[in-house]
């Protein structure tokens, strides 16, 4: 396979984009107005050796994965994606995969079954889907966020108030890495997703936190953890939190569950009590 007409679209298209246009600090002189092929690499998240390489027309064939991550780089078109596809002889058709938002009724009559127990489900960006009656009482700050406000990812690392960046939940370096991770592994498994897409395109851009973790974190799987928060009505609140995967939706439902016996146990019996009715009106401590 000719590898020229690949190499010359990649140069032309990277020549036209400015720093500024991709978040990208203009720092020191440039021979072109374009682009740096190292900063188009680190958009693309590959090495800028194997970047090189393509535009040199002498690089092996890159993968689906690789062509949509230069695509989504380069802010190509939807005709210009397609043509990038067809010059490095792969098949757009294989990059159509995008994220499932929809929750199945079976799995909602579940967690509503479930009333000693908060439980949220999740899309693989951190989009909260769903909420049962426990957990929309127990999160209270983020059960008043509109539906499209509520991305876990974009409100820990962009918060205007640090304190309250994970909804007063404890162990929010255990959540940053593990969020990092999982949004990593999402980009793998859904390149040509443009909400995926754009949501690490924004926080890599607006958050050095999550940019830095992003070139060292490693990959960090789902596990059991204790967290704490002081709610406005019943308190202080320790909670277990753990993960279980939703297979064919590539879903997750957090569960957060109090040991009986205990204050914290009290506490969730309290709020399930309340339900939806306005927390400022309860009584309890």
């Amino acid at each position: 396979m000719d590898q020229r007409p690949l190499a010359r679209f990649l140069r032309s298209r990277r020549a036209l984009l400015r720093p500024t246009d991709v978040g990208v600090a203009d720092i020191g002189p440039r021979r072109t107005g374009g682009l740096r092929r190292e900063e188009l690499a680190a958009l693309a998240h590959i090495s800028a050796s194997y970047y090189a390489r393509l535009e040199q027309a002498r690089g092996p064939r890159p993968s689906a994965a690789v062509i949509s991550s230069l695509a989504n780089a380069l802010r190509l078109s939807d005709d210009e994606r397609t043509l990038l596809f067809t010059l490095s002889g792969r098949s757009p058709e294989r990059d159509d995969r995008t994220l499932r938002s929809d929750v199945t009724p079976s799995v909602l009559d579940l967690i509503d079954r479930m009333p000693g127990t908060a439980a949220i489900i999740l899309n693989a960006m951190f989009d909260v889907l769903a909420l049962n009656p426990l957990a929309r009482v127990l999160f209270e700050e983020f059960s008043a966020q509109a539906d499209p406000e509520r991305n876990l990812a974009r409100a820990f690392f962009l918060a205007a108030d640090p304190s309250r960046r994970h909804y007063g939940v404890s162990a929010t370096e255990d959540f940053a890495d593990f969020a990092v991770s999982q949004l990593r592994a999402a980009s793998e498994r859904y390149p040509g997703d443009r909400g995926l897409n754009g949501l690490i395109t924004e926080l890599r851009s607006r958050s050095v936190e999550f940019e830095r973790l992003w070139h060292e974190v490693d990959n960090v799987l789902p596990r059991h953890q204790m967290k704490s928060l002081n709610h406005s009505v019943v308190g202080p609140v320790e909670l277990h939190c753990n993960v279980l995967s939703i297979p064919d939706r590539d879903q997750s439902v957090l569960l957060f569950t109090a040991d009986p016996g205990t204050t914290s146990h009290t506490a969730l019996c309290s709020l399930m009590a309340i339900g939806s009715h306005d927390l400022e009106s309860a009584t309890y401590r």
